[in-house]
């Protein structure tokens, strides 16, 4: 069993306002929050040709770079959506911008809709992943690579990250647990789970690295939350969220609203399930209780360790 947990914050990208620079603002405004509320881990994810406003995870992380300190800063990757060069250039990039260690966080990916859109076949994801990831480390590390998989001959990039970043791999099937173990750093669980079903995703995982001799790292899951001091508020908006249908139709036992005290005792069952992080997305909520709710993130966080 784990002993702490870390809590971090993953920033949500997707603000439909009428002038897009009130949501870059807005996003600012939550990593301020999230540096002042002492969290452990900044990320931000990576979707495209959404049909409403997404700002894009390089240039966005880039500026809230200047706002973060020297922990751990993520940045999620559709890889099988990037070249692996431009994606290695970018990682390598942000790496250099980060005064701390750097995740990459990736997974397959879903939406055909974005698939199409980007010129790529959804039916090849799991072979242009493993190939990909395997050229963009490659990358990362110096090496000159080839892939005529991927049309790629004598690539490589002059700039690497200053020390190796982590990969957190994203997964939840049989097969995708074992392409994470096989591939990966640590293990990223997905949001809209149960901690019984992130528990049985986490064991299974565990059990495919015990199979290849492989030591995971971070084991991190995704939780979206709103935390107010105020229990009854927290537990209308929260039941609010859920009964118009929040993400597709996710059950209340998948996201976590409550008081400070209330929340950390649902991520000490994460904990007892051996996760080492909860990165934390706030539930759609306007921006003065988001930043509230990152603000009492802290509380949490402190509680939990």
């Amino acid at each position: 069993m784990q002993k702490s947990l870390r809590v971090g914050v993953s920033l949500a990208s997707t603000h439909d306002v009428a002038d897009p620079r009130t949501g870059a603002a807005w996003i600012i405004e939550r990593c301020r929050a999230a540096r002042e509320a002492g969290l452990a881990v900044l990320s931000i994810g990576d979707h495209h040709a959404v049909p409403v406003p997404y700002f894009q995870n390089t240039p966005m992380l880039g500026r809230l770079l200047a706002e973060w300190n020297d922990r751990p800063a993520g940045c999620l990757f559709l890889v099988t959506l990037w070249h692996p060069v431009l994606m290695a250039e970018q990682i390598a990039t942000l790496a250099a911008i980060a005064r701390g260690p750097f995740i990459v966080q990736t997974g397959l990916g879903g939406d055909r809709h974005q698939f199409e859109a980007m010129g790529v076949d959804i039916g090849l994801r799991p072979s242009l992943f493993e190939e990909k990831v395997r050229v963009v480390r490659a990358l990362l590390a110096g090496e000159t690579v080839s892939s005529p998989a991927l049309g790629l001959s004598g690539a490589a990039t002059a700039l690497v990250p200053p020390e190796p970043v982590e990969w957190w791999i994203g997964a939840s099937a049989p097969a995708a647990l074992d392409r994470a173990a096989r591939l990966g750093d640590g293990l990223y669980v997905d949001a809209g789970t149960t901690p019984e079903q992130a528990g049985g995703q986490l064991a299974l995982y565990l059990d495919r690295c015990a199979e290849q001799d492989r030591r995971p790292g971070r084991l991190a899951v995704r939780e979206d939350v709103f935390v107010s001091e105020d229990a009854k508020l927290a537990r209308e908006v929260g039941e609010r969220i859920i009964a118009a249908g929040y993400r597709g139709g996710w059950s209340a036992e998948a996201v976590t609203y409550g008081t400070p005290e209330q929340v950390a005792d649902k991520f000490g069952r994460y904990r007892e399930l051996g996760f080492t992080d909860v990165i934390t997305r706030q539930m759609t909520v306007p921006q003065e209780l988001a930043l509230e709710s990152i603000r009492l993130l802290g509380q949490v966080d402190e509680l939990v360790r």
